[in-house]
């Protein structure tokens, strides 16, 4: 039974809240992120910590060098991302300090709510015996385990849930149970970006069959075709991929564009099932939030030739039972796996492998 442990309120972190609105300490953030620009316009602060800049300014205020931030300030970390290995980095210094997703839950503040995390809490309340049905899906300890600790984070803001989880976006998507073979393989890379996942993929099977790039944004795409131009048989479509053929509006972010109505280019999308007919053994799916309509467009797909999945769960707050619901409806005869690859709020990966016996 997953575990939804009594979160109680955190009284240090209260007590620096409290200080950090109505005491005349000084007062700074860590990092210059949209988290930190709420915090700037929410309260009066004397400056920013980047230690990755040569710039001064920011916001109109300074840009100060850490180790001259006096012993009796307070600093928030704005740092969302790998925010352990900044609190290590602020632990190191005299003034006391707290990490964004604590402050954002005592300040009280209008400040930024977290990325992919609105509707989260009411969600699990609402639909626990979802929650509660996909946890005894999975199909390790390892998966158990990890989404205990990814679900009470989201419920409790408490940073101690995440510890123990490291930032190994380098090994994403490639866990030894796919046991991929060096040959027969053929992958469909969802969401390329630069092509780093299919290289990664072609380091596990050398001897591959067939790679399908889908990257919608053209440098992204210009980048992959580089990447990967000493290797046969890829093909590349600078296309997206949803449950119909249509034009939508684009938002161009790195490797965290996405569909977005107010996006500043239009790209063209299509199903899967009508792009693709030959066999696919493994499948690949990190689109910003459009997984569901894409795993709708690669049903038959899916059906047909059973693939091993790989797709990203966590960027709508349903993702972690809405997607596996899905997938199941589609074919039931698979395990499913979980695993985290960072400190943080992001790439929650969740594995379909086909049962033994069923491929």
């Amino acid at each position: 039974m997953l575990k939804i442990d009594t979160h109680y309120p955190n009284a240090k972190a209260i007590e620096f809240c409290h200080a950090m609105k109505h005491s005349q300490r000084p007062k700074y953030v860590l990092g210059r992120t949209s988290y930190a620009q709420s915090i700037c316009k929410a309260l009066q602060i004397e400056g920013f910590i980047d230690e990755f800049t040569d710039e001064t300014n920011y916001m109109d205020k300074p840009i100060v060098p850490i180790d001259l931030i006096p012993d009796n300030a307070l600093v928030v970390s704005s740092v969302i991302g790998k925010p352990l290995i900044a609190e290590k980095r602020l632990s190191q210094f005299q003034f006391d300090s707290l990490d964004y997703y604590s402050f954002y839950k005592y300040s009280g503040l209008p400040l930024q709510q977290i990325m992919f995390w609105e509707g989260m809490q009411e969600d699990i309340r609402k639909n626990y015996e979802k929650y509660v049905w996909i946890y005894e899906k999975l199909h390790d300890k390892t998966s158990k385990n990890q989404f205990y600790h990814i679900i009470n984070f989201r419920l409790s803001y408490d940073l101690n849930y995440m510890r123990g989880f490291e930032d190994q976006e380098d090994k994403q998507y490639f866990e030894h149970f796919l046991a991929l073979q060096e040959e027969n393989e053929s992958f469909a890379d969802i969401g390329a970006f630069d092509g780093y996942t299919s290289e990664v993929f072609i380091r596990h099977s050398p001897n591959f069959d067939k790679i399908y790039i889908f990257e919608p944004e053209q440098s992204n795409m210009l980048r992959a075709k580089q990447r990967l131009a000493h290797y046969n048989n890829i093909e590349f479509h600078q296309i997206g991929l949803s449950d119909k053929r249509e034009t939508l509006k684009f938002d161009i972010n790195g490797s965290s564009s996405s569909i977005n109505s107010r996006g500043e280019i239009s790209i063209h999308v299509d199903r899967l099932d009508a792009i693709i007919q030959d066999k696919i053994t493994f499948l690949k799916m990190d689109i910003e939030g459009f997984e569901s309509n894409a795993i709708e467009g690669a049903k038959e797909t899916i059906k047909k030739y059973h693939p091993r999945l790989a797709i990203s769960v966590y960027h709508k707050k349903d993702d972690f039972w809405k997607i596996p619901e899905q997938v199941l409806r589609i074919r039931e005869d698979y395990d499913i796996y979980l695993r985290h690859y960072t400190q943080g709020i992001s790439e929650t990966i969740m594995f379909f492998m086909p049962k033994k016996g069923t491929r």
